[in-house]
């Protein structure tokens, strides 16, 4: 790109969180089609178009109420499945959709599709589908009891369900070999995780092996069945304090490593956010390890097969950013993929590896031009304790970068963490002439055990330190003007927005809580019942348990509720009224208590969402408001729309 300093425009909200005019291509597995995401009335569905680019594509899910995000190709290229919720409420349900018959013009928005988790109330977790298991797919289905997610598998021909094993109440998850062997994952009362293998009809069990609770906060992962039903590859931590490639022994328990980058850990982002890569890539036809990826300050893909090294390294010629989700047909020659990159986003092409042949197919954002998108610099800060934390800086193009204003981004999570890409909310600050820093403080996963567990116990504390001495290092570099830096966050983030604003209130100008936690016991509280068993080794651990007096005290004192007295900084609260992992009721108590008090505050609910907007007005409505919001307390000029 050229290094020509050019003219800046002022960008719409709608230019950022529009929908895309296409995204998430991924061919079929015969080679013919690409099915892609794309607008109809008003929501993204999923499309459906010749490879050769002939013929009309077709819209075929047909979904008027809510966007469509994840769908599946399946072996048979006949059968397509999507997931989808009812307004953010996470009961996620897997549709079939008949491509031959498929009619998106029906007065029915639902025509053609069939629901094969007709079950109201029911929520799917841990979908799959197995080269070892054609024309099925395996499912985590609570159709039975809310709390315990059953091992069920659905004939996606004929949409027959069949439960392989019902829960008994402690299983957190299943494997179900090719062979017909099943092996749980339970939870000890410490909260180590075991790996049993299942005796099918008396429930026996087997220990495999135990993982220790404290290295995953989550879970294993990744956690994927070797396609002879042998083994697991799975994330390991043995014996080392980054997170490596391992096959796990079915039978002896024993971990033999596969597979690891002498500084980084394996990718594993998609633990938390499904729709990101996984950091095994696996052959279409026979599911076997092809391809791993790590994550540092950008992605380094190691190829585990001679094929896929070819590939790659053609694919890799095609883009300067890094590659995100990559599908090939069952012979492995046709490949659609798609790009990160911090100022181009979602490129996606065709290459077919048999001719050379290979062509842009999209860019989901075309009226976005990279030569004024802000680069995403990685920077590591030092902490006040001597850690080093990852971070990224974003400074807008065009501007003096001195002595801006600063919005301090702050991800979810808390085990999660920013990594290089395209981030609209980033894009769309530093386009209003502002600075963006993005943290990855301790706790934050893909930067070893070590730097996890240096998060135990530090909510509001050492947690919260890191966030302020990253502060202080835009300040001291001369980046930011100190009387003008706002936080901002999701989730955690908003949890950590509203600590910034009532444990340090001096420090921030404007703080936007989106969907965060303002009362730590009230929150473990009104978590649904299934995730429950998997605190112990999660919140229980880092932050404390509210089962014990003084644990809870501790919660109550590192909850913002509980000092909102000290808020004097402009806030603004975010909030899906369906949220069911951080629920409204978490947003109305500080805004009730601000209130009480006579403080205003700015508290918008959307009421067909949930943790995390889709629909793209919901979107348009939040960060349009945001922009005003920050405009009006750090200065600059906001888009205020039509």
């Amino acid at each position: 790109m050229s290094d020509t300093p050019r003219e800046v425009p002022h960008l719409a909200v709608e230019d950022f969180f529009g929908a895309p005019v296409r995204a998430n291509a991924s061919i079929s597995p015969d080679g013919t089609r690409i099915a892609y995401l794309a607008p109809w009335r008003g929501r993204l569905n999923v499309w459906v178009e010749s490879v050769d680019g002939g013929g009309q594509a077709r819209c075929v899910t047909a979904d008027g109420n809510r966007s469509v995000h994840t769908y599946h190709w399946t072996d048979d290229p006949r059968w397509l499945l999507y997931e989808q919720d009812g307004d953010g409420d996470e009961k996620w349900h897997v549709y079939r959709v008949d491509l031959d018959n498929a009619d998106a013009e029906s007065a029915d928005p639902a025509a053609g599709a069939v629901d094969l988790t007709p079950f109201p109330g029911a929520t799917v977790a841990g979908f799959e589908m197995s080269a070892s298991r054609p024309g099925k797919a395996l499912l985590h289905l609570n159709h039975r009891n809310p709390a315990e997610f059953d091992l069920c598998e659905a004939d996606i021909a004929t949409g027959e369900l069949t439960i392989l094993a019902e829960n008994p109440g402690h299983v957190a998850g299943w494997l179900y070999t090719p062979g017909g062997d099943l092996y749980a994952q339970t939870l000890t009362a410490d909260g180590d995780i075991e790996l049993a293998q299942w005796e099918i009809g008396t429930g026996a069990l087997r220990v495999v092996t135990t993982f220790e609770g404290s290295d995953h906060p989550l879970n294993v992962w990744p956690f994927q069945l070797t396609p002879d039903g042998t083994g697991v590859w799975i994330g390991s931590h043995r014996d080392t304090d980054r997170t490596c490639l391992a096959r796990l022994d079915l039978a002896t328990g024993e971990q033999t490593e596969v597979d690891s980058h002498p500084e980084f850990d394996l990718d594993t982002r998609a633990v938390v956010f499904p729709a990101l890569p996984s950091p095994l890539i696996r052959d279409r036809a026979t599911g076997e390890l092809i391809g791993a990826r790590y994550l540092g300050e950008r992605q380094v893909i190691h190829p585990l097969d001679a094929h896929f090294a070819e590939v790659l390294e053609n694919l890799e010629k095609l883009s300067d950013g890094d590659l995100a989700t990559m599908s090939s047909d069952a012979s492995g020659q046709r490949w659609v993929v798609r790009f990160t990159h911090d100022r181009d986003p979602g490129a996606t092409f065709f290459y077919d590896h048999a001719t050379g042949e290979s062509r842009l197919l999209f860019r989901p954002f075309p009226h976005l031009d990279p030569e004024v998108m802000a680069p995403m610099t990685p920077v590591t800060i030092r902490a006040r304790d001597g850690l080093d934390l990852p971070s990224y800086l974003t400074l807008p193009v065009g501007v003096e970068p001195a002595g801006l204003p600063l919005v301090l981004l702050v991800h979810g999570g808390p085990w999660s963490r920013d990594s290089w890409g395209f981030n609209p909310v980033a894009q769309l600050i530093a386009n209003r002439g502002h600075a963006v820093l993005q943290v990855n403080f301790r706790g934050s996963t893909g930067y070893g055990k070590a730097f996890l567990k240096a998060g135990i116990g530090e909510l509001a504390g050492k947690m919260h330190d890191d966030l302020i001495d990253a502060v202080d290092w835009a300040v001291d570099q001369g980046y930011a003007d100190r009387e003008r830096v706002a936080i901002f966050g999701g989730s955690y983030g908003g949890y950590a927005a509203l600590v910034g604003v009532t444990f340090t209130p001096d420090v921030f100008a404007a703080a936007i809580d989106a969907f965060g936690i303002s009362n730590l016991v009230t929150y473990l509280g009104s978590l649904p019942e299934f995730a429950k068993p998997q605190l112990v080794n999660n919140w229980f651990l880092y932050a404390g348990d509210p089962g014990d007096p003084e644990q809870k005290a501790d919660l109550l004192a590192r909850s913002p509720l509980g000092r909102v007295d000290q808020i004097r900084t402009p806030l603004m609260v975010i909030q899906g009224a369906n949220d069911v992992r951080v629920v409204k009721a978490e947003s109305d108590q500080i805004v009730d208590a601000l209130r009480a008090r006579g403080v205003d505050v700015e508290y918008m609910v959307k009421d067909d969402e949930g943790h995390g907007f889709v629909n793209p007005e919901n979107n348009i409505d939040m960060y349009r408001a945001a922009d005003r919001f920050l405009a009006r307390h750090l200065g600059g000029r906001a888009d205020f729309g039509a």
